[in-house]
């Protein structure tokens, strides 16, 4: 049987529900002149409900965020016909010393507690690591590939 396409709809709560146990996104950020600039990435949920990703101050796309706090994700599942939705939010960039805390929440609700909490922290240190946060503005549905229904019924 084929399978029928879905695009649901979701309120805040099951959108963050559905993001959660999902770690792999696609982050848009706009370049200088305005084209997008696309950056796979690991991310996570914080406890405020914003999305979070661990990166580096000299990365692309903390340059695009610091002049244009407008992202987008494509966030994925770990099947690649699973599915999917796009976030829209305004993104913030931390850096060190600021962003320790918030990159040992990042561990944390993408790998659960870490056996070494202090030597995490000094490897951030040493790394320089910044942590984009992008607090939630906007979303489309959930949605999954297949066929349109009109399709499904002719098939």
């Amino acid at each position: 049987m084929p399978r029928t396409a879905t695009a649901d709809r979701v309120d805040r709560e099951t959108l963050l529900d559905f993001l959660r146990p999902r770690h792999r996104a696609v982050l848009l950020t706009r370049r200088g002149s305005g084209g997008p600039q696309l950056s796979p990435v690991t991310f996570g949920v914080d406890g405020e409900g914003r999305v979070v990703v661990s990166t580096y101050p000299q990365r692309a796309k903390v340059t695009n965020a610091r002049r244009d706090p407008a992202v987008s994700l494509c966030v994925l599942s770990d099947e690649w016909d699973g599915p999917w939705v796009q976030v829209d939010g305004q993104a913030e960039v931390l850096d060190l010393p600021d962003a320790l805390e918030p990159l040992v929440e990042y561990f944390r609700v993408i790998s659960g507690e870490h056996p070494d909490w202090d030597g995490y922290r000094e490897a951030m240190v040493a790394q320089g690591k910044s942590l984009v946060r992008v607090t939630l503005t906007g979303w489309g549905p959930i949605a999954t590939g297949g066929f349109p229904p009109d399709v499904v019924d002719r098939l």
